[in-house]
């Protein structure tokens, strides 16, 4: 998997993983929230769009994207508990390479496309328990920005 790093380039999962923790070391006074979004937009396929944000809290942030496409979605609720599969899985990963790095300490935020106006508010409840029963903290609009601006802002 390649992700796209705006100020960097492409970089592999481990090479994310290493940027992330040279930002943190680098201001150690400020809080860290690491956040794992996706979103999807619909084509003739679908496209898919991960994102993972390190947000120095009160001082910017710096984020990494993957984009990957599959057969066209038109399932709202099926496309809706894929982003949040995407974005389960990454967490996962991010957390496994942290700890290898010995970094338990960044807890991992999922941030969902769904919020509780418009089309996805029935999948609410559903989306947050499974993020939630996977052991991590959930946010839906209008503060999932993971979602909702970083990883939207490249499905188009």
């Amino acid at each position: 998997m390649i992700f796209c790093s705006p100020s960097l380039g492409q970089m592999t999962v481990e090479q994310v993983v290493d940027d992330i923790l040279r930002y943190v070391s680098e201001d150690t006074g400020f809080s860290y929230k690491l956040i794992v979004g996706s979103d999807s937009h619909l084509r003739d396929e679908t496209c898919f769009v991960t994102a993972v944000i390190i947000h120095r809290i009160g001082k910017g942030a710096r984020y990494y994207y993957t984009k990957k496409y599959g057969h066209k979605m038109t399932s709202l609720r099926q496309r809706m508990f894929f982003e949040a599969s995407l974005s389960l899985s990454m967490a996962d990963q991010l957390v496994r390479l942290l700890s290898e790095r010995g970094r338990e300490d960044l807890e991992v935020e999922i941030h969902l496309d769904v919020g509780t106006h418009g089309e996805t508010r029935e999948l609410v409840k559903e989306i947050i328990g499974m993020v939630t029963g996977s052991g991590f903290d959930a946010k839906i609009k209008p503060d999932a920005c993971g979602a909702s601006k970083v990883a939207d802002k490249y499905t188009k």
